[in-house]
């Protein structure tokens, strides 16, 4: 028998009904058993933690694109909504009395040529200017409320109405890639 090994509370029984032999088969199996829950599920489970992270990383690494795809997509509709204001007021200033050689493209440049290519030479950073359209119209023309009656109705006193569009192109990684349409529409009253 070795010493300092015991089998708990039952060692008499244990070597009283195993005998000599059987005693030494159940030491070895005792230390056949500590030894590979120590030793023989760690070669079992060698990589797992690296499997583990892998895949873990895997999908944090695609939520925190999506979050960072997303916040683009909100400061591009901030960008369309602000695009269509300053349209706006760009056309509002350049009506059929803006006076020639004050402001660049007096009198009449609120149109819708005009207006998208001021818009594209903003230069917001991130912002591509070839997704960018900008539609200028006048509501009041053909309506018989245009004073006086012009076409386009681009006079002191009517509206001016401008509708922005940007095509964002959507990319999260293992998501298919989208293009989300962002609208926005802006009317005000031709100051001059």
């Amino acid at each position: 028998m070795a010493t300092g090994m015991t089998f708990g509370k039952g060692d008499a029984a244990v070597r009283r009904f195993a005998g000599p032999m059987g005693l030494h088969f159940l030491r070895a199996f005792r230390l056949r058993t500590r030894d590979s829950r120590r030793f023989g599920h760690a070669r079992r489970e060698d990589g797992s933690a690296m499997i583990e992270m892998t895949l873990s990383l895997v999908v944090l690494l695609t939520v925190v694109f999506g979050i960072m795809e997303m916040s683009l997509a909100l400061y591009t509709f901030h960008f369309v909504s602000q695009a269509a204001r300053d349209g706006t007021r760009y056309a509002i200033v350049r009506g059929s009395s803006c006076p020639a050689g004050i402001l660049s493209g007096c009198p009449g440049a609120g149109k819708t040529v005009d207006v998208q290519g001021y818009l594209t030479g903003q230069g917001f950073p991130g912002i591509d200017p070839s997704l960018l359209t900008a539609v200028t119209t006048f509501p009041n023309a053909g309506s018989g409320s245009c004073i006086p009656q012009a076409n386009p109705c681009d006079n002191p006193g009517n509206l001016v109405n401008v509708v922005v569009t940007y095509q964002f192109p959507l990319s999260i990684p293992f998501i298919p890639t989208k293009t989300l349409n962002m609208t926005s529409t802006s009317q005000m009253v031709i100051s001059q």
